[in-house]
């Protein structure tokens, strides 16, 4: 018995000899790793649903999808199908028609441990096809004699002008924060330039669905959306992460 309790003696201070022979790493690495999920959102544009229930003028209706290819990058799309009618001074015009949005989101905020929100800026290359429906028109006429109280009557006979189309570049800025496990509520705002469109010598293009308002003298737009969506994981892949904000870290001069 006491054999026993020597060589345990001795086997422990061997042991401890060890240890005080190994250097103290007073600066740890972190080493902890977690898994984010990869793979494809999908999701419905809110503001588009929601201004058609309360405008009997417009109809609409836009799909969106991401797919995360790194950290980072996003490939995006968005595809959607647009009808509004509008009452200027002299016409009412209706336009319908389907579009097609195609790029990449860059995200830019840097997440918490855990965390799988996006601030992010993008691109998209658009392109729509449309058409544009004149329903009436009055003409212009200076002499108010026949006429003192409108304008005389054009036709109410409605003319069709199809086979129009538009292709486009949009800067994107927006964000996607997650509400609960999966699903995420999005907002953007798009800037968008007009590369070409093809449109009626008798009837210009007013409005581009997926693009909005067309002006004579200006080839920019501006748009928004407001998105809900939900995460489909596909794989997972290793992240090496900190697990405490650098707000947090211990200050190397504190004891």
């Amino acid at each position: 018995m006491s054999r026993f309790f020597i060589n345990l003696f001795f086997i422990f201070f061997s042991c401890l000899a060890i240890c005080q022979n190994k250097p103290i790493d007073l600066n740890p690495k972190d080493t902890i790793t977690y898994k984010q999920s990869y793979g494809l959102r999908l999701g419905v544009d809110l503001s588009r649903i929601l201004r058609t229930s309360l405008d009997d003028n417009y109809k609409g209706l836009e799909l969106v999808a991401d797919y995360r290819l790194t950290q980072n990058l996003y490939i995006a799309a968005e595809i959607g199908n647009e009808e509004k009618t509008k009452q200027e001074d002299l016409y009412n015009f209706t336009t319908s028609g389907s579009y097609i949005k195609v790029g990449v989101n860059k995200n830019n905020y840097a997440n918490w441990y855990g965390e799988q929100n996006l601030i992010y800026i993008g691109g998209r290359l658009a392109f729509s096809t449309f058409e544009n429906t004149l329903n009436n028109y009055q003409y212009f006429d200076t002499n108010r004699y026949w006429s003192s109280e409108d304008f005389p009557s054009g036709s109410d006979i409605p003319e069709n002008f199809s086979g129009l189309s538009a292709t486009w570049l949009e800067a994107v800025f927006g964000t996607k924060v997650e509400l609960f496990k999966n699903l995420y509520l999005g907002a953007s705002i798009r800037l968008g330039i007009i590369i070409s469109q093809k449109e009626d010598d008798r009837f210009p293009n007013l409005y581009i669905p997926g693009f909005n308002k067309v002006t004579d003298d200006s080839r920019f737009g501006v748009g928004y959306n407001y998105s809900i969506s939900y995460f489909l994981p596909f794989y997972k892949k290793n992240k090496k992460a900190n697990t405490l904000p650098k707000s947090e870290e211990p200050n190397s001069g504190e004891l």
